[in-house]
């Protein structure tokens, strides 16, 4: 350990194990130290279930779910956009050789107390009834101009300027009313708040346009899963880092960093120092240097049954809409099962999340608790959300961002390349990393 190198990596999640590869195959000299006996982080998936049982000091687990050694519960809800950032990572670094995915059955939006798929064909969105006849025509109409548009070619853009018409006024151009503004920012964009409905349209556009595209790689939903969970994923960029040079250190603590002249010269553990010239950590590792912005709930529930209204699928999304009920953000349910490794024959995992917005952040998720009920047994933790006090660039410590409600990885790489270019100048460009038609499955 006692040696010099360009990178220390303090902390396995996802973003850490991404950022440990990807300057490992820049050549650099890279050190990975978690203080946890496994990898992952906050994005683990925790295995056996009786580990699971004893994180949340409950006993158990019963002698119906099945052999432990069958389990892999994720410690936070997320699925991949086909068309995504990170998929196209994965494909770039070709960590596909390590990850089996799974198309994810179906998306629902939650309306008037229930549940409906969100169309993912012309037939499903002309049967559906979440959209009245005419509004449907009206959509129709507003979705053949997304799927045209192209930023970079004005002919596309319908005499409108994307960078200063909003939204809102966007729909109010195609006379689209509140009920497909809820449905298409919050089921199609994935926005968690109505805020975006003021700012310039083209960032929305974009995000529906990525929808779409991840949806037309599989037909059956736009989203993907890893088999045996999402601790997959950094495990699977640590391999890349270690192919290239890296060196991981599991169940190892941090005693300290050290400091000179304000800046980042090492790491202490257990007596030995190994020095550094940058340093990439998750909050935990730093908690003087970061700010709370927050709280997020996280309910993991184990299931007999599938969810109700979903056609009996093994895994699926459900978006609860916060004008459905009440509040400033959505409500997120991820529901995997059996057939994805990750739990007992007949056994099913959902998970949901939402930022917390009261004293009683149980009580904010009830609506999405009684989705899912009979529960056989379910999880809470409530997460401190933080984000870094400082760019990096004075100390050479770069701090990741806690994770966020959202069931999709967009932010996680936007973090990602906000601290690649941080650290180097340069900037991380997912999307020309491939081209679109390459594929995962």
């Amino acid at each position: 350990m006692e040696e010099e190198y360009d990178v220390i990596v303090l902390g396995t999640g996802l973003k850490e194990c991404v950022l440990s590869g990807i300057m490992s195959v820049n050549g650099k000299k890279v050190l990975h130290i978690d203080r946890n006996d496994y990898y992952g982080g906050e994005s683990a998936s925790i295995t056996p279930l009786e580990k699971l049982y004893r994180r949340f000091n409950v006993i158990g687990p019963p002698e119906p779910m099945g052999r432990g050694r069958e389990w892999n519960v994720d410690l936070i809800p997320k699925f991949l956009m086909a068309n995504g950032q990170l998929v196209k990572l994965l494909l770039y670094t070709e960590v596909t050789r390590y990850i089996d995915f799974k198309v994810v059955d179906g998306s629902y939006v939650y309306k008037s107390g229930r549940i409906h798929k969100v169309p993912c064909t012309e037939d499903e969105a002309l049967a559906s009834d979440l959209l009245g006849i005419f509004e449907k025509r009206r959509f129709r109409k507003f979705l053949v101009f997304v799927v045209n548009f192209n930023e970079h070619d004005a002919k596309t853009h319908q005499d409108i300027d994307p960078k200063k018409m909003t939204m809102r006024e966007l729909y109010r151009r195609f006379d689209l009313g509140p009920d497909i503004m809820a449905f298409t920012g919050h089921a199609l964009a994935l926005y968690r708040t109505d805020d975006y409905l003021d700012l310039p349209c083209l960032e929305t556009i974009n995000r529906i346009k990525l929808y779409y595209e991840s949806l037309t790689k599989y037909c059956k939903s736009p989203y993907l899963y890893p088999l045996y969970g999402l601790g997959e994923l950094p495990q699977g960029f640590a391999r890349l880092s270690a192919l290239y040079g890296g060196i991981y250190m599991l169940n190892k603590p941090v005693d300290e960093i050290i400091m000179e002249k304000g800046h980042v010269v090492g790491v202490k553990s257990e007596g030995e120092i190994a020095h550094c010239k940058k340093l990439i950590c998750d909050p935990s590792y730093v908690p003087d240097q970061v700010k709370k912005i927050g709280q997020v709930i996280r309910v993991i529930c184990i299931l007999s049954h599938p969810i109700r209204n979903t056609n009996e699928c093994t895994s699926c999304q459900i978006i609860i809409p916060q004008t459905q009920v009440n509040r400033k953000s959505d409500i997120y349910v991820c529901m995997v099962s059996c057939s994805h490794c990750v739990a007992s024959d007949g056994k099913y995992i959902a998970i949901i999340s939402t930022t917390v917005e009261t004293e009683n952040p149980e009580k904010e998720i009830q609506p999405a608790i009684k989705l899912l009920e009979p529960i056989d047994q379910k999880f809470v933790t409530i997460a401190d959300q933080y984000i870094p006090k400082h760019d990096g660039i004075k100390n050479q410590i770069f701090i990741s961002r806690s994770y966020d409600a959202t069931t999709h990885f967009e932010t996680t790489c936007d973090d990602i390349k906000d601290i690649f270019k941080r650290m180097t100048g340069a900037t991380l460009v997912f999307k020309d990393m491939l081209s679109a038609d390459t594929e995962m499955m």
